[in-house]
């Protein structure tokens, strides 16, 4: 029993300081300090902030309008003989147009010269006798009343003749309305009434309807607020205009503003501008909605980044500008206006720093940062202002995390 109790006793003390070996074993390896290990560097894809002359736009959608309509119409009623046109057609100023049976205005016509001549026969008779009266009534051969009344018939017969000269001529008037010709340069539409009807005149529906598009209006309406702006560049010289129509591969048509609207439209809050465009190939068509850009003034030596490098924060917009060292820093900007995919920086970027405009998903303040292969080469550009001072570091309890830059 004595050599059981010796036994148990060997082994709890061999267990014991196997134990507490292992014990200060483990308390010797936690005090081994363990290397750090290096933060990798983030892929980027970076832009150099460039210098540039840009302009101050409004951009907006507008609609093609023509610069004169016109809806044709007979002047007389009678028969639709020919259309000398066809539908669609560029039709000029004066071409004829349309021909209605001219032979009942023809007779008309006729019949008005017809008494014309007769009522002048009449009334040269009449002078002859009243020049034969006068020699008479002075020699007593014939009484006053007689030669009155000689006088009265040839100055009668005088403006009988005058209003046949007035009947002639609105025959010949009527006449000429049989031809109808086209009273503006422009595109003919469709056909509303076809050869063989009986037209009347000055009916509600036209013959057809002529748009001028060359030269052509582009109608478009911008918010109120910029109204101050616009009438103060317009002050200053002629605003540019342009429209692209959707579809169209080339450059953008340009035209002048040369209309502003009396009033604003209080429902929308917006007012009414029109351009005029030179439209000689007739890329612009009536009715068809165009973008539409006014340019108020261009602005000299501004700085401009892409704009998906431009971030929103708690505290605003900010940028990551990568510094000489290849660290990644959280800067505050000034934003200004957008010009297509770029954005105007008022204040925090120089020209010539690069900016991060992708991958800012994984950047933090002073992160490491590598630039993919298909971004441009670093150090491009030399800054031409210097960065903005860096402020003292923060205590760690009051630094701040990227996203709430």
């Amino acid at each position: 029993m004595n050599n059981v109790n010796q036994l148990t006793r060997k082994l709890t003390w061999v267990f014991g300081a196997a134990l507490a070996a292992a014990a200060l074993l483990a308390a010797c390896s936690s005090n081994q300090a363990t290397p750090p290990r290096a933060p990798e560097a983030v892929p980027v894809r970076v832009a150099a902030a460039e210098e540039r002359r840009v302009p101050v736009q409004i951009a907006t959608i507008g609609r093609a309008e023509a610069y004169s309509t016109v809806g044709v119409k007979s002047l007389v009623e009678g028969q639709l003989l020919t259309a000398h046109f066809r539908e669609g057609q560029e039709v000029r100023r004066g071409s004829r147009l349309f021909t209605i049976d001219p032979r009942p205005f023809e007779a008309a016509l006729a019949e008005a010269r017809a008494r014309r001549a007769r009522d002048a026969a009449l009334a040269e008779k009449a002078d002859k006798d009243a020049v034969r009266y006068k020699e008479l009534v002075a020699r007593d051969l014939v009484s006053r009343q007689q030669y009155d009344q000689a006088v009265a018939d040839a100055v009668s017969l005088k403006a009988t003749v005058k209003a046949d000269q007035a009947q002639v001529d609105d025959a010949r008037l009527r006449l000429s309305f049989c031809y109808i010709n086209a009273p503006i340069t422009g595109r003919a539409g469709s056909l509303l009434v076809y050869a063989g009807n009986i037209v009347k005149a000055n009916a509600d529906t036209p013959l057809v309807v002529i748009h001028q598009v060359d030269p052509i209006y582009v109608n478009f309406a911008v918010p109120e607020q910029n109204l101050a702006a616009i009438k103060q560049a317009m002050a200053a010289g002629r605003l540019e205009v342009t429209a692209t129509a959707p579809g169209d591969a080339g450059p953008p048509v340009r035209g002048r503003l040369t209309f502003i609207d009396n009033a604003v439209d209080t429902t929308t809050g917006t007012i009414v501008l029109k351009g005029t465009f030179a439209n000689g190939n007739h890329r612009l068509w009536p009715g068809q909605f165009v973008n539409t850009v006014l340019t108020l003034r261009w602005i000299e030596n501004a700085v401009v980044v892409p704009a998906e490098a431009v971030q929103a924060g708690q505290q605003g917009s900010f940028v990551f500008v990568v510094r000489e060292g290849g660290s990644a820093e959280a800067r505050p900007v000034t934003t200004g206006f957008a010009v297509g995919p770029q954005m105007v920086i008022e204040r925090g970027v120089c020209a010539g720093e690069r900016v991060v405009t992708d991958g800012q998903v994984r950047l933090t303040p002073g992160a490491k940062v590598s630039i993919r292969a298909d971004a441009p080469a670093p150090g491009a550009a030399a800054p031409t202002c210097a960065p903005p001072a860096k402020a003292a570091p923060k205590p760690a309890a009051e630094r701040r995390p990227a996203a709430g830059i």
